[in-house]
């Protein structure tokens, strides 16, 4: 049970909600610096040095892998340096690593500035927003969630395009100094100000209750190992972002040259305004509906609309399909915290969701890969992407089971 949740969490006054805007922003940079932008430093990097594409790339598959590593102990980051002073360091290695890009010179620093993007993520990805809004929502959560994450699609919708407008006017270099100031400014105050545990939870707690038997770290992620449901959230939850993360890369390629270059780019901005639409409307309703039956739902429409996709050729019906996947896209990431608090409980939030993340986090860095090496054997992406539709469907199954007690109760028993 959560400290707040005698608090009104419908008020505006209520402070959580500044805990969300502070988290916004921190989605929104991190994002848009960590994942979206790693567009623009490809293309630039190349231009600039003349480093081959297979390096920058390279790069980028390194800090993935590393971030699924060290998410794995933001548990025990929490507990012993405590929330605030994490996100900070989070933050500082974030400007780090887009200084770092501004100004680097050789490819060893090319490796240091994606290192140190991994510790961004540590301190300011989904791990930390989700562990520490599940501290303060319990009637409100999804929407929170749903709320603090649509920074992220928003960092790519708006920094990205800022971005390359400014690289046009005033140079790579000075864009990304510039973009990192306004980080800086931005979120520095709003983290210092407004980023805390609520009354009741124990700084070294790791945003578990104070009052209680808090599992150890080590102990809870070898129980979460053990317990068929976290699986049964992993596994689907990994499966369904591998389908979506080769489709999402993918998905250019595949509508040029059915519906020209101009359509293809709508396209993408159809399924990313869809996806802030999606959240939203899901951030409204989820905190009443069954988290895991949501999420199948989610996985089936995606489906659904890969199928479609793959029978037309009629530029409306292809652009329609994409903004219906784009509706579900962002939720994939505000599931897991909802079926992990109901079913897995505080005592091991954090370790779940670090766990979890890494595996997801491995599974679906494959998904670009799988679906351009199909594609290259058959030649055209009709089985790719029906692959991917399967995935979706068997994840779907895969999430309505619920196995067992949960790790939580497993524990206290």
């Amino acid at each position: 049970m959560i400290a707040a949740t005698a608090i009104d969490e419908s008020s505006l006054h209520y402070r959580g909600w500044r805990v969300v805007l502070a988290c916004f922003l921190m989605a929104f940079f991190m994002f848009g610096f960590g994942l979206y932008g790693q567009s623009v430093y490809l293309a630039e990097l190349q231009r600039a040095h003349g480093w081959p594409g297979t390096l920058v790339s390279a790069a980028s598959t390194f800090s993935f892998l590393l971030t699924s590593v060290l998410v794995i102990f933001t548990d025990d980051l929490l507990a012993r340096i405590g929330l605030r002073s994490l996100i900070l360091c989070g933050l500082t290695a974030l400007g780090a690593s887009t200084v770092l890009l501004a100004l680097m010179q050789t490819p060893w620093q090319l490796y240091l500035a994606y290192a140190l993007m991994s510790v961004g993520w540590t301190g300011m990805g989904t791990v930390v927003i989700a562990t520490v809004l599940n501290s303060w929502f319990e009637r409100r959560r999804g929407l929170a969630l749903s709320l603090a994450f649509n920074g992220a699609t928003c960092g790519g919708i708006i920094l990205v395009p800022l971005l390359l407008l400014l690289t046009g006017s005033i140079g790579f270099r000075s864009a990304m100094l510039a973009a990192t100031l306004a980080m800086m400014v931005l979120v520095l105050p709003v983290v210092v100000t407004f980023i805390g545990w609520p009354a009741g939870m124990s700084p070294a707690s790791g945003g578990r209750p104070a009052a209680g038997g808090a599992v150890a770290p080590s102990q809870s992620r070898k129980a979460l190992l053990a317990n068929a449901a976290f699986w049964t959230m992993v596994l689907p939850i990994a499966m369904a972002l591998l389908a979506q993360m080769g489709f999402i890369i993918h998905q250019v390629t595949f509508l040029e040259p059915l519906v020209g270059r101009s359509a293809a780019g709508l396209a993408v901005t159809i399924m990313a305004a869809m996806a802030v639409v999606g959240r939203l409307s899901l951030g409204l309703f989820v905190d009443r509906l069954d988290p895991r039956l949501a999420c199948a739902a989610s996985m089936t429409s995606q489906a659904a609309a890969l199928f479609v996709l793959l029978q037309s050729t009629n530029p409306t019906v292809l652009l329609a399909c994409c903004a219906v996947y784009g509706f579900s896209i962002g939720n994939m990431i505000t599931f897991p915290p909802l079926i992990i608090q109901r079913e897995i409980g505080p005592t091991a939030f954090a370790a779940a969701m670090g766990l979890g993340t890494s595996i997801s986090g491995v599974v679906s860095a494959f998904g670009p890969g799988i679906v351009g090496v199909v594609r290259s054997f058959t030649g055209n992406y009709s089985t790719a992407f029906a692959l991917c539709v399967v995935l979706d469907l068997v994840a779907a199954g895969i999430v309505l089971w619920r196995p067992g007690k949960s790790v939580a109760r497993i524990s206290a028993s």
